[in-house]
């Protein structure tokens, strides 16, 4: 319970930064995928087809699961998108449990690619 309430102050720790540095609000763990992902493919800010941004959103997951050892990045293409293996299955959990593994990847994310010290 106590791990809970760490993972739910952390997390709205990181949506107030969020918010702070990017002038609008980040409601929800998709939201924080999406800009997770727009950083890792380095493109910097434009318009995303409705296609991109699943392709953005499945580049975060991946790159917040490889801190648990679950994905690596092959490499880039030619556009220069990132392109990730699954080297370690993941566990079979409950939606909420799911949430609570990519939120902590995220934190840890955004404690090391970003240096925020929560």
């Amino acid at each position: 319970m106590v791990e809970d309430d760490k993972l739910k102050e952390n997390w709205q720790t990181l949506l107030m930064f969020l918010k702070e540095n990017l002038g609008k609000k980040t409601v929800d763990l998709n939201g924080v995928l999406f800009v997770i992902g727009v950083q890792e493919l380095g493109q910097g800010k434009k318009f995303f087809s409705k296609e991109e941004k699943q392709d953005l959103m499945h580049i975060a997951i991946c790159k917040v699961l490889s801190y648990g050892g679950y994905y690596e990045l092959e490499g880039k293409d030619e556009a220069g998108w990132p392109h990730w293996k699954l080297i370690q299955p993941l566990p079979s959990f409950d939606l909420l449990s799911q949430e609570k593994l990519l939120k902590h990847f995220v934190i840890e994310y955004f404690r090391k690619e970003v240096g925020l010290h929560i």
